[in-house]
């Protein structure tokens, strides 16, 4: 008993002095674990885990989705019209950013941005916390590349719905409906589905 009571010590001791964030960050987990939603650990350990695969934090927030070889970029955005109605979202804003014809292989040729929002439950997240309004509206990214390759990325909604203190079951429920409703427009759209 007294060898681990020293040596729990000699850990707490070390982890206060030497500063090193990784303790911090797994002290901070589990005294803190309990408050939080029973996804929250495992929501943050699959994405830490694709930043250290990847080094690519900006990958790790999203899903992304392979287009098709025969759908064009017009037909995504018919696509993401007709499904935008179908899940009572609402098309908010779209903007073709850029389209350059002489892209090399590696290089993206063109990308669209799909901002797309369900305004009653977007109303009800702001009046549970102002930050939300950070993940709104809900976006989709058109990037096709010189070679012919294009894709479909939005947010991986996980963190934002299971990363801090348990939602409300209301809350609950609406936020996995627009993640459901996101995915599910975007992977339907990378397949040329209305």
């Amino acid at each position: 008993m007294k060898k681990l009571v020293l040596g729990l010590s000699a850990l707490a001791i070390m982890m206060f002095m030497s500063g090193c964030s990784t303790m911090h960050m797994g002290w901070t987990a589990v005294t803190g674990q309990h408050k939080l939603d029973d996804g929250a650990m495992k929501a943050y350990d699959d994405m830490f885990t694709k930043v250290v695969k990847d080094g690519d934090p900006a990958k790790a927030m999203m899903v992304e989705f392979k287009v098709a070889d025969d759908v064009s970029g017009d037909d995504v955005k018919e696509s993401i019209t007709a499904l935008t109605e179908e899940y009572n979202m609402r098309l908010t804003n779209y903007v073709k950013m850029f389209t350059k014809e002489d892209a090399k292989p590696n290089e993206v040729k063109e990308a669209r941005i799909y901002s797309l929002c369900s305004l009653p439950i977007a109303k009800k997240f702001l009046n549970h916390s102002r930050y939300f309004g950070g993940f709104m509206p809900c976006r989709i990214m058109y990037v096709q590349y010189g070679n012919g390759d294009a894709y479909l990325i939005t947010m991986d909604l996980t963190l934002a719905i299971h990363g801090g203190y348990p939602l409300s079951p209301e809350m609950l429920k609406l936020a996995t409906t627009v993640e459901k409703s996101m995915n599910e427009i975007t992977q339907r759209a990378a397949n040329g589905d209305f």
